[in-house]
């Protein structure tokens, strides 16, 4: 099962960020994110096992419980190269932060690979495979400021991608498990 932790956005935010992007218009090559899928990755895991899932489900909910909720907005936007257009998040960029170093914890402990690169919280809106000129939409991006929300699960989420072979089909986004962050030891 392809797995990743995630903080997901209640609706609100996301209404708030896709009346954005529906500014930014949806060309130049771009394939954008499904909206029905969009989230803060925190960590990814890639292909688990099914027996190693149960263990990886009590460390998340440790991690869960070690951690204080916290207060987020998504907010302006960037990218990474030429291959991947995001927006960004404000607020206690350091509660996310630590949230993903104990989810990149608990699946190491779990014993899976991580992905050990600096974080760097974001929620991305489209890729190329092309390098692409993202300039445009990042400037139309910079006035972009969310309400506020509170960041109170964890959540595991299930990676479905497309088998279809239909040119366009994207991955589908199912959460199977979350754990409230309470900052209890």
């Amino acid at each position: 099962m392809r797995l990743f932790a995630a903080v997901l956005p209640p609706p609100e935010a996301l209404a708030e960020l896709g009346r954005a992007v529906d500014q930014l218009g949806a060309g130049g090559g771009l394939r954008w994110t499904e909206r029905a899928g969009w989230h803060l990755t925190l960590a990814f895991y890639g292909d688990v096992p099914d027996a190693t899932v149960p263990d990886l489900e009590d460390r998340l909910a440790r991690a869960a419980h070690r951690t204080e909720a916290f207060e987020l907005a998504l907010r302006g936007g960037g990218h990474f190269g030429g291959r991947a257009l995001w927006a960004g998040v404000d607020g206690d960029v350091a509660g996310v932060k630590r949230l993903a170093e104990r989810a990149e914890a608990a699946g190491r402990k779990a014993g899976l690979p991580g992905e050990h690169r600096r974080y760097r919280p974001h929620l991305t809106l489209a890729r190329s495979r092309d390098t692409a000129d993202f300039g445009t939409y990042v400037t139309a991006l910079d006035g972009f400021a969310g309400t506020p929300w509170t960041v109170g699960e964890l959540a595991l989420v299930r990676s479905n991608l497309p088998v279809s072979g239909v040119p366009g089909e994207r991955p589908r986004y199912e959460k199977v498990g979350g754990w409230e962050l309470s900052g209890t030891r």
